[in-house]
């Protein structure tokens, strides 16, 4: 790290327990294709992020968009205070973002925010199921583990199969299905996880939401224990504008559920508590 580096302004909100930071890029890459690696000096967040946890994130050179985006942490390092985003090219924002390359461009960060993934003594070697860039928002699960878990990656092609290699690095069992069989197994992730549901007590999950459905609906008469990460549009991120709700179950509540903003009480569920 420079020497002539300046820390970071930031903010602290003790109401939410998140900063607000300036973070420069160190730097911004192509894994693959269409996803992309951002990395931030952000060492306020990297010191305290849980994994499960995302930034909400305001775009230099887009001010025209006035809102902010969410990205999952996929990775931090507390000694040198980086923050490492995995993203695709949707839309014109992470678009506008794939086109930065300038070292030291000044990101404003709000984070980390939301609830985490939770890994609960007795869970032993637990299993990750993660559909396209849903990697990303495990791979710090991953890596905190003291047992090392089973990793299911699935995606359309081989173009979608992100970070093998550094689960493997981390010592983690990655096994691969793509639905054109270019790469690993052809077929489902999901039809990995039936050969290994046996296996583990808890299933820690992040993808497509028909992909989060089937693994609660198949480990749930297994009485596996499963956490899920919601990919859901997101306005203002701290819980203001109600426009990030999802349906979860209440039995306080007449009908028997009630809306809940995941960008407060998740992105994190516990499979069971969410109306499908």
């Amino acid at each position: 790290m420079p020497c002539h580096r300046k820390r970071p302004q930031k903010t602290y909100d003790t109401m939410t327990q998140h900063y607000q930071i300036n973070a420069e890029m160190l730097s911004n890459s192509t894994i693959k294709g269409e996803y992309h690696r951002l990395d931030l000096h952000a060492p306020e967040i990297a010191s305290t992020a849980l994994p499960g946890q995302f930034v909400h994130v305001k775009l230099p050179g887009l001010e025209h968009r006035i809102l902010r985006r969410p990205f999952s942490i996929c990775d931090t390092d507390s000694a040198t205070g980086r923050l490492t985003i995995v993203y695709k090219t949707v839309g014109e924002g992470t678009t506008h973002l794939a086109t930065i390359e300038k070292p030291g461009t000044v990101f404003n960060l709000l984070g980390p925010q939301g609830r985490p993934y939770t890994v609960q003594e007795g869970d032993g070697r637990f299993v990750i199921v993660a559909g396209g860039y849903g990697c990303a928002a495990t791979y710090l699960l991953a890596k905190s583990a003291v047992v090392k878990p089973i990793v299911l990656i699935g995606g359309r092609s081989a173009a979608d199969i992100l970070l093998v290699e550094e689960y493997k690095a981390l010592g983690c069992d990655v096994r691969i299905a793509t639905n054109d069989g270019s790469e690993g197994r052809q077929g489902f992730v999901t039809e990995l996880l039936r050969d290994c549901l046996a296996e583990t007590k808890m299933i820690a999950a992040c993808g497509p939401n028909p992909m989060l459905k089937a693994v609660a609906e198949m480990a749930s008469p297994a009485g596996v224990r499963v956490q899920i990460s919601l990919d859901h549009p997101m306005c203002c991120g701290i819980g203001a504008c109600f426009a990030c709700v999802v349906k979860v179950r209440d039995d306080s509540s007449p009908d028997g559920w009630r809306y809940s903003r995941s960008c407060l009480e998740g992105p994190v569920y516990d499979a069971l508590d969410v109306v499908w």
